[in-house]
């Protein structure tokens, strides 16, 4: 089905959109979190590389005084700086002077314990225990831990306050970048309601934005000249066609009060009027489009319908045609006369064109009107590209017309509201309708 919805909705992803401001803050905040992980995790990395430094030394030291007793067993076994080194005998526990320490094995650990007032400490254990002798060196780390503990929190407080403070410059940074595009964005939708409005560039730094400012100035004033002459050019035209145009009409008016005019001769007068008053309400409609403008009238559309069918039956020519309207009056829609003609005048005319034999019934129903036919209905294509400006479909073959029949009753549906739809009809043929209130409940296409 081919329709022309009366208007779009925006979708939710559009509505929750991030601003370009929001993604800069954003933008600002990731960079210093990536940069205080990155030093944070610098700092885990060096004092990882400290700790094994640590444990490589005391390991060395203790393999070290070892090495000392098994030269010289009576060598005194002396203190190493802040070390503290012990040695005992194997498997005897109540010697040592902690005897926790007979549960480990070689190796260094980290050893925690409290001291006889009460207050925590730390220290390192290297062991070594051979058969002959068992060997031991702490060394007191309970001010390195403490100084570790502060270094964590300083680091922690520092990396918060680093990420505020990229936070904050983030935020005033995208505020006075951003602050000349919004109030360009301002412009630029004032520009929109106003046709005068012009881009405040006085206001804007000579910048990559200040350039784009004045390039969409520049834009703004050309396509106010092309609108300024579209519109004369339309009003020009509109007012230089109805001057002929009423000429022709007040001629053939007075052809037609002229006696004894034969049939043949009174029909091609007729045929003239009617192209004229097509002509006529073509040009006033086609000057509402271009302005964009709702016209206003009181259409009785059933009257209309059958003028338009009477209009049509000249083209139906020698073809074994039929043309009938089917329905009750009483609709009236607000709009110029010249619009609705248009807009059924394009759908009638349609029909009757690719009509070779049948009938063309044209049916009221409440607000909406059915043109159907006996055509040779609508291919796959057909459906997809039908109201493009231009396509002629499959089956019109050598029959004349520039294919915007269609597209100017695509136009006016969305100028006034309306919803055409185009469908093939069973068994053959095409049904045509135009909803004067598509948010009504419709009935179903009969040949849907």
């Amino acid at each position: 089905m081919a329709s022309i919805p009366g208007h779009r909705g925006t979708t939710a992803a559009a509505r929750f959109r991030r601003t370009l401001r929001t993604r800069l803050i954003l933008a600002f905040g990731l960079l210093g979190l990536l940069l205080i992980t990155s030093f944070i995790f610098t700092t885990y990395w060096f004092s990882t590389l400290l700790d094994a430094d640590t444990r490589g030394f005391l390991q060395s030291s203790v393999n070290r005084s070892a090495d000392a007793f098994y030269r010289n067993p009576r060598s005194p076994f002396a203190e190493l700086s802040n070390l503290r080194a012990y040695r005992y005998p194997p498997n005897q526990p109540d010697q040592l002077f902690n005897p926790d320490w007979a549960m480990y094995s070689n190796g260094v650990y980290h050893v925690s314990s409290i001291d006889e007032n009460g207050h925590e400490f730390n220290y390192r254990l290297a062991v070594r225990k051979d058969p002959q002798q068992w060997f031991f060196i702490a060394m007191d780390q309970t001010q390195a831990i403490k100084t570790q503990r502060r270094v964590t929190v300083i680091l922690f407080a520092m990396g918060l306050t680093a990420l505020l403070v990229t936070l904050l410059v983030g935020w005033w940074l995208a505020n006075t970048v951003m602050r000349p595009v919004t109030e360009l964005a301002a412009d630029l939708k004032k520009s929109s309601r106003s046709p005068d409005a012009k881009f405040k560039t006085d206001r804007i730094p000579n910048d990559e934005v200040g350039q784009l400012a004045q390039a969409l100035d520049d834009y703004s004033e050309r396509l106010r000249e092309v609108v300024q002459r579209d519109q004369e050019f339309n009003a020009d035209v509109s007012h230089e066609l109805r001057t002929p145009l009423a000429v022709i009409r007040g001629a053939t008016e007075l052809l037609l009060t002229t006696p004894n005019l034969d049939d043949r001769t009174r029909t091609r007068i007729k045929r003239i009027q009617r192209s004229e008053q097509q002509c006529t309400d073509l040009i006033s409609s086609m000057l509402l489009l271009s302005r964009n403008e709702r016209g206003t009238g009181n259409v009785d559309v059933a009257k209309l319908c059958e003028q338009l069918i009477d209009a049509h039956r000249e083209q139906v020519g020698r073809k074994p045609v039929v043309l009938r309207f089917e329905g009750e009056p009483g609709l009236v829609v607000n709009a110029p006369e010249s619009s609705v003609s248009v807009a059924l005048g394009n759908l009638i005319g349609n029909a009757v064109k690719y009509t070779q034999e049948g009938e063309v019934l044209v049916r009221l129903e409440g607000d909406i009107v059915r043109v159907i036919d006996n055509g040779p209905g609508l291919s796959v294509d057909d459906m997809s590209k039908l109201f493009q400006r231009g396509y002629r479909g499959t089956h019109v073959g050598h029959s004349q017309g520039g294919g915007i029949g269609l597209s100017i009753v695509r136009r006016l549906c969305a100028l006034y509201g309306w919803e055409v739809s185009v469908l093939p009809h069973n068994p053959r043929g095409v049904e045509a309708s135009l909803y004067f209130d598509p948010h009504k409940t419709r009935p179903t296409p009969t040949g849907a």
